[in-house]
């Protein structure tokens, strides 16, 4: 029996829900069937590995780590511990996708030639430009210092909570996170049909922009590029060929180059040469020695006598090209940006979930996605406090006036046949609300006894002082965007540092 649908109008075949016929054979139309299971599938995938979501900039793998990490204890003032164990806690509790893929977003992290602003401190081998880590047996991790401002305060019912794949636990459908991570960071993914690449950007520059914009709600993409004039990669080199990042800060989608950062001088006391100091964005010196090695080879680059690589962990990239005399150091680097990795393109395209959709986002909109995340996260946090304070302060109430005649509290405890009567007695002498009787009741003796009235009092003062406060905040959005560019601009003076990549 085929099961038909008349949603189109057109009694179009297509698949019955799961469980809708049992122990039948239903048929139905297999190319409709094939472009739902498609759309899902694509959807799948989008949603929950391969992009970003545009507000803490991170793909569900990477915010499990960092949810798990902290779940853990692992904060950087804690140890280290075995990067096979936060995998395996991953892996079992939240993220069912095999330790590969987990292990591989975990030393990324990590990497501060791939990250502008590391989340994770490792320890051990965690790569270079031209090797792969250690296996996760031999590395241990923690989370780094910046990574508390991504995870802090999810506790406070700032953020949304999910089941995980199994329905035991919850987990974060997005972190607070204090910083615009996506720019800051970038984000690489290949979805269904669409792909994401976003450069890195220097963390000062970033909150420069944010608190304009927040001060500024109509600023233009132009404005903005004052404070971010371009990205900014963990491995410095030099930008070329701008024009591709108005583009991209515009509509989301632009290309740039990146080129080596050199010194030309002498190498030898006879010899000049060229230094390379930095490199393009992921690209290891190792490749770039083997690829001027085969462009000297194949003569398509004359003039070179030897190349020296001297990279190391401690010193950074130093690769040392020796030129034979007679040849002009400046023809020679020319030919080597142009043949080797020396020079690469960069292309931008700024694709992120918004709302659980996917968006081609420019500099604006990427800044007032976070922006709008963090007020949101500020509204959240302060209501939750302000409950809290007032939940205290009604027990405070409470004891304060069971205190003033503390030998008739403890008779009538005494006295009574158990605690429902003791319960309704001091609620009727006191004047107390069902909690502030509970408390009490739940309080040993002795403790009652010990209290202070000043004390209590103090305390009544500070939390009538919090309620008041964030009340004030709650009621005023100026104040609230006044709180979101005090807290990013504290981000920015913990964690900014310097420009690495040189405009040209």
């Amino acid at each position: 029996m085929a099961a038909k649908t008349t949603s189109s109008g057109k009694g179009k075949n297509s698949g019955p829900k799961p469980g809708e016929h049992p122990g039948k054979i239903v048929d139905i139309d297999v190319s409709s069937e094939m472009s739902d299971s498609f759309l899902e599938y694509a959807y799948s995938v989008i949603y929950s590995r391969a992009l970003p979501d545009a507000r803490d900039g991170l793909k569900p793998v990477h915010r499990r780590i960092l949810h798990q990490m902290s779940e853990m204890g692992l904060r950087p003032e804690r140890g280290h511990v075995k990067s096979a164990r936060v995998v395996g806690e991953v892996m079992g509790k939240l993220h069912p996708h095999g330790d590969v893929a987990i292990y591989d977003a975990l030393v990324r992290m990590a990497q501060n030639f791939s990250m502008r602003l590391p989340l994770i401190d490792g320890h051990g081998n965690f790569g270079s430009l031209d090797a792969g880590p250690a296996a996760m047996r031999y590395t241990e991790a923690r989370l780094a210092t910046p990574a508390m401002a991504m995870v802090a305060e999810a506790d406070e019912n700032t953020v949304d909570f999910g089941p995980n794949y199994d329905g035991q636990l919850a987990e974060p459908l997005v972190l607070p996170a204090a910083f615009p991570n996506l720019l800051v960071n970038g984000a690489t993914g290949i979805a269904v049909g669409m792909a994401t690449n976003m450069a890195p950007h220097n963390l000062s520059e970033v909150v420069a922009a944010t608190k304009y914009l927040i001060d500024n709600p109509k600023a233009t993409t132009k404005q903005l590029m004052k404070f971010v004039p371009g990205p900014d990669f963990p491995t410095g080199g030099q930008l070329v060929d701008i024009e591709g990042i108005t583009d991209a800060y515009e509509n989301g989608k632009g290309a740039f180059k990146i080129r080596a950062t050199v010194e030309i001088g002498k190498v030898t006391s006879r010899k000049q040469g060229i230094i390379i100091k930095e490199l393009p964005y992921n690209v290891g010196p190792e490749k770039i020695v083997e690829k001027i090695a085969e462009v000297v080879k194949n003569k398509k680059v004359q003039g070179i006598s030897d190349i020296v690589d001297l990279s190391d962990g401690k010193t950074g990239t130093n690769v040392v090209i020796e030129l034979k005399n007679g040849y002009e150091p400046e023809e020679i680097l020319e030919k080597l940006y142009k043949l080797t990795p020396m020079e690469q393109q960069f292309s931008i395209n700024a694709v992120a979930l918004v709302g659980g959709k996917p968006q081609q986002l420019g500099l604006k909109s990427l800044l007032q996605v976070f922006i709008d995340h963090r007020i949101e996260v500020v509204k959240r946090r302060s209501e939750f406090r302000k409950g809290k304070a007032e939940a205290r302060l009604l027990l405070v109430d409470g004891l304060l006036k069971a205190i003033i005649d503390i030998d008739k509290v403890i008779k009538i405890i005494r006295g009574s046949e158990d605690a429902n009567a003791a319960k309704d007695a001091l609620i009727k002498t006191f004047k107390l609300k069902d909690e502030q009787a509970t408390y009490i009741l739940d309080m040993p003796l002795r403790r009652l006894t010990k209290m202070s009235k000043l004390e209590l009092e103090t305390e009544q003062k500070e939390l009538k002082k919090i309620i008041a406060d964030l009340t004030a905040l709650l009621k005023s959005e100026d104040a609230i965007k006044a709180k979101v560019s005090e807290e990013v601009s504290e981000v920015g003076k913990n964690f900014g540092t310097p420009r690495r990549s040189k405009i040209a």
